[in-house]
């Protein structure tokens, strides 16, 4: 059988870091521009895809790339208070007890993923953490990986809480599986229509084994 390989995004997938991203965000509003978030922004935002919430928010696009980088050092400072969400521990456990390859390729830094998973003891999981520095750039990574591995983009899973992740796997030509416990909306997940859409980390090990058994 050929190595089935699943590859994970971090924020809102693994980690709740929503929270915690909302918060620096806001704090970081006045030094680039733009005002805080309040809880219909985040309502609204979390209906549209990415490349939307950059167009109607007020942060000049040059911008994004600094905020970006200041984001993930604030949230450096915060990654000891970030809690997995509930039933992502056993999903991940179990997968790896039955010998599947699992990877992160995250927007965050490698730093901040690596200290979280270390302090929840989820490191060893894990096969490799990498980040992708791009906002946009997750297809080149998970098309790099595979490259490097010598894995087919058939016998591959990238599992992601977002619009964008899901049309990375489209790019890249691996399963789009989209979990609806992170950032984006149920809905805004559907229409992107990824392979599988699921609602609960007890749904992982079950929708990922049976989108494996068909590679």
């Amino acid at each position: 059988m050929d190595t089935k390989l699943i590859v994970f995004d971090f924020d809102g997938t693994i980690a709740d870091t929503q929270e915690a991203v909302i918060a620096i965000t806001n704090r970081l509003a006045p030094e680039f521009g733009f005002p805080p978030l309040n809880e219909e922004d985040i309502a609204y935002y979390q209906q549209l895809t990415a490349k939307e919430i950059i167009q109607q928010s007020r942060v000049c696009w040059w911008q994004i790339p600094f905020l970006m980088k200041r984001v993930k050092e604030e949230l450096k400072k915060e990654i000891l208070n970030i809690k997995p969400f509930a039933g992502i521990e056993t999903a991940l456990e179990e997968l790896k007890q039955n010998n599947f390859q699992l990877g992160i390729i995250t927007s965050n830094s490698q730093e901040n993923a690596t200290q979280f998973l270390r302090q929840h003891g989820l490191l060893h999981c894990f096969n490799f953490v990498e980040s992708s520095f791009y906002l946009f750039g997750k297809d080149k990574a998970i098309k790099r990986l595979l490259r490097e591995k010598k894995i087919s983009p058939q016998a591959t899973i990238y599992v992601g809480d977002e619009t964008r992740d899901i049309e990375a796997a489209r790019k890249s030509g691996v399963t789009a599986v989209a979990v609806g416990w992170g950032f984006n909306t149920a809905t805004a997940l559907a229409n992107c229509q990824p392979d599988v859409l699921i609602f609960h980390p007890s749904e992982v090990v079950c929708s990922l084994v049976s989108q494996i058994a068909q590679c």
